[in-house]
């Protein structure tokens, strides 16, 4: 499951009137079902050599994909059919880890709070569904 969208060289994704560049990926950015579909509307632009045309995954923008996904995200991995994630629900927060689920689309947090980006990592990196 993936998406194709158009990506500036400077940063930002296109909006769905071909002139803007947003910042963060989102809903009112133009997208293609397929990298042929993404290329023919890239030739039909002004400064095509300036856009690149990119794969939007679960896996590299799992907030896209998992819209309960809130907060800010450091760390994403596949295991199996989810993506687990390093989320900071909100500004100063625990860190917590998502489990979201590719088939369903849920969002699960574990209830463990991490305080430090190394006990999260620890966790992150040895994790396993129980």
């Amino acid at each position: 499951m993936s998406i194709f969208t158009l990506q500036s060289l400077a940063g930002g994704f296109l909006d769905e009137d071909l002139e803007h560049f947003n910042k963060i990926f989102d809903d009112w950015c133009i997208q293609f079902e397929s990298y042929e579909d993404a290329m023919d509307i890239v030739q039909t632009l002004e400064n095509h050599e300036t856009i690149d045309i990119v794969e939007i995954t679960p896996l590299s923008y799992p907030k896209y994909f998992f819209s309960a996904l809130k907060g800010t995200i450091y760390a994403t991995r596949k295991i199996e059919n989810q993506i687990i994630c390093i989320v900071e629900p909100y500004m100063g927060s625990s860190f917590k880890i998502a489990i979201c689920d590719l088939k369903t689309k849920k969002v699960r947090l574990t209830k463990t709070n991490y305080k430090t980006i190394p006990n999260v990592e620890s966790a992150f990196a040895s994790f396993k569904e129980q």
